[in-house]
Parts: C-alpha cells; structure tokens; sequence
C-alpha cells in the first residue's frame, strides 16, 4: 500500500483526475466528506488530507510515502524528500510586487518586503546580498504596501487580479510554481516498485 499525503479542495481534484487515468480508483478523492485518511477499495492507496504546508512533513516522516504540493511550499519548507515530477498543474509565480514607482527600489538598502514566504524570501535576497527587512504576514499580503508596512511584497501571482485592483504590478517574477510530486527518501527504496511506475505513469498524462 501506497500512503499518499495531499492537500483537500482544487489541488485534490486535479490529483484525482490524474490518479484515475493511471488506474487508481481514486474517486473517493471527490467525495463529499470529513474523513480524513480514505483508502481505495482495492487497498492499494491510502490518501492523508492535511494541510498544504504540512505535506512535506508527512512525507520527510514517512508517514507518506508520497506527496503532492506546490512548488511554493516545498521551497518554504525546505524538508528532507525526493522532489519526482513536475505535475504542470496549478501554475502560478511567486513574485516581487509593489507600486510601479518602487522597481528602482528592488536593490536599494533597508528594503522593506512583507510575506508568508519567510524562509524562502530570506535564501532569495541573501543570495544576491542585499539587506532587506522581512515582514511576515499570513494573509492579505497586498495591504502592506498600501498601508505603508512595506515597500513591496514576495507573493504568490496567479492572474494578477487583486493586484490590479489595488494599484500594484509585479515588479520581478522569480520562481515558477506548479504541483509537483514528492517522495520519502527511504520508501523511494523499499517501495520503488510502486512508486517509480506510478510516476511513469503519470508522465503520460501531463500536460
């Protein structure tokens, strides 16, 4: 058996879909319900619901043997896993973004930028050496520099809408974001004959 952790809502969906083209009686993913541990009839899968940000810690624990999730939370996370497939689905960017008039601003000393990407945000500036102030916030990120708590922010993009709406551009796009597939680095080896043709599988199916 085959311990899958996944995120409930649209990302289950999409993995639903996908799990039933390769064979998996994964149905039950669409259901209506409060459980949170599903099993396939035939036994041979048993799905985790938990929470986006959670999933690289099932698998890094091996209480998954597999996961998915996106991009996004695998580089906040940092965990230990086996990182198997890009699934091409839930595309998205993780972007700077601010006022059009702060684009000068991007490597200027003291920069302010608020996130919930903290980590992430931390290894992207440092990187390029620049000094910067991290804010974390856990939602509605594009208040701060409409409230003057930030220059810009480190954000999710996905249509741009709310930034339009509120008077913001993307001023870089830095990673590209999708849900990918993520392994347990021990069940990679005790249970690669269901885990490497299962992603084979699944490769055929990406769009």
């Amino acid at each position: 058996m085959l311990n899958v952790a996944l995120a409930k809502g649209r990302l289950a969906d999409s993995c639903a879909d996908i799990f039933m083209k390769c064979g998996i009686q994964a149905q039950i993913l669409k259901e209506e319900t409060r459980k949170l541990v599903l099993e396939t009839p035939d036994g041979k899968f048993k799905f985790f619901f938990v929470k986006p940000s959670d999933v690289p810690t099932y698998v890094e624990y091996g209480i998954a043997d597999i996961g998915i999730v996106g991009k996004d939370t695998l580089l906040e996370a940092g965990a230990e896993l086996y990182e198997m497939l890009d699934l091409k689905f839930e595309k998205c960017k993780l972007c700077i973004a601010g006022f059009p008039e702060k684009k000068d601003m991007l490597t200027a000393p003291h920069l302010r930028v608020a996130t919930k990407y903290v980590n992430t945000a931390k290894k992207l500036f440092f990187s390029r050496g620049e000094d910067v102030e991290i804010i974390k916030l856990n939602g509605s990120i594009e208040l701060a520099p409409l409230t003057g708590l930030s220059d810009v922010i480190f954000d999710i993009v996905q249509s741009g809408g709310t930034l339009r709406a509120n008077g913001l551009v993307v001023l870089e796009e830095v990673f590209d974001i999708s849900a990918r597939l993520v392994a347990n680095k021990v069940s990679l080896k005790t249970k690669a004959a269901e885990i490497l043709p299962l992603i084979a599988q699944m490769k055929k199916y990406i769009g």
